[in-house]
């Protein structure tokens, strides 16, 4: 009967706020997204995040990977995600796309904790000093392109691992087989040679990656409620522009990490190559100004989904846990009073 009882009066308080307040019909169903959720809120919804976002779409990334080869095997020459996919499935393997995927697990939810926890810190600090609070676009790209920096000196190594295993004819076993070969044959060093440019690459797409999806929420979400439906808009926007203006340096960052023995030889390269300038030269070398846009659709088609997915998913957790916080705080105190002295 009190749990009855409890739950008729937070009805009426609820029409009571709904009537005072003007809120609309359909704003009822949500509660404002909290404003100064914990640290572990940000890391645990990142993490969930970031996991999601690289496993659902991570047969496109590996497609990506081989389209982007400056001289790919006339066997793994590919007109289309789907053809390629396809051909994979059909002469490699059902489980060849996924090839890869543990050390990529492995990397994006520590990343993504870190990732998601800075952004909203730094904005959150940022935005107080620019916009006394409000919505700020160069903080949001500020705290964008610093997030960036942790989450790549964490990612980087698992990049090079992943585009190895995902490069067709790859010579590496396993995910073990693949790091003890790069760190004896490279050096450990090797696990960051890309690193540079993908700083080069990342910090802008994240910086236009942030602005375009907080600009986003302003038109679809000015109030910053719960809304699924724009979260997932605003995300996949996000991620098909950013994706778009950055390729040409994922396509450095590819040759960088996969060190590809055909191509460094018909660029007459000894050893191994480094360095954004040298990977620039190289790929304008062979392929000319098209070959820095190889793989941009799959790329595109890979961030769009990718993205929205992990900012719903984060949207969602750090919209859970907020709500569920105060109650588990309350049961550790319980709990705290309840155990003997």
């Amino acid at each position: 009967m009190e749990l009855r009882s409890d739950a008729v009066l937070a009805s009426v308080e609820m029409s009571e706020v709904n009537s005072d307040g003007g809120a609309s019909e359909g704003d009822a169903d949500y509660e404002s997204l909290p404003a100064h959720a914990s640290l572990g809120t940000h890391m645990t919804a990142g993490a969930v995040a970031g996991v999601l976002e690289h496993t659902v779409m991570y047969p496109v990334d590996s497609v990506k990977t081989r389209m982007q080869s400056l001289q790919p095997d006339p066997k793994a020459q590919y007109r289309s995600v789907y053809g390629a996919l396809k051909r994979i499935v059909q002469t490699e393997g059902l489980l060849r796309p996924l090839r890869g995927l543990n050390i990529t697990v492995l990397g994006a939810g520590p990343a993504h904790a870190l990732y998601f926890a800075c952004y909203e810190r730094i904005k959150r600090s940022l935005s107080d000093v620019i916009q006394n609070g409000g919505n700020s676009h160069i903080a949001n790209g500020v705290a964008g392109s610093v997030a960036t920096v942790l989450h790549d000196a964490i990612m980087n190594p698992a990049e090079v691992v992943k585009q190895r295993m995902q490069m067709y004819n790859s010579p590496y076993r396993s995910l073990y087989d693949c790091v003890l070969t790069i760190s004896r044959k490279e050096g450990l060093a090797a696990f960051y040679r890309s690193y540079s440019t993908q700083l080069t690459m990342n910090i802008p797409f994240q910086a236009v990656h942030f602005i375009t999806y907080e600009f986003m929420q302003e038109h679809f979400n000015p109030e910053r409620q719960y809304r699924p439906e724009t979260h997932i808009v605003s995300g996949a926007a996000a991620g098909a522009v950013s994706a778009a203006i950055t390729t040409p340096l994922d396509v450095c960052k590819t040759l960088l990490n996969t060190q590809e023995n055909v191509v460094l030889s018909s660029a007459h390269v000894s050893g191994h190559l480094s360095g954004m300038v040298n990977a620039l030269r190289t790929v304008y070398r062979l392929g000319g100004v098209p070959a820095f846009f190889k793989g941009i659709r799959a790329r595109v088609i890979y961030q769009m989904p990718s993205t929205a997915i992990a900012w719903s998913v984060y949207e969602f957790f750090k919209y859970f846990l907020t709500q569920h916080e105060p109650h588990i705080q309350e049961l550790g105190r319980n709990t705290h009073k309840a155990s003997p002295t």
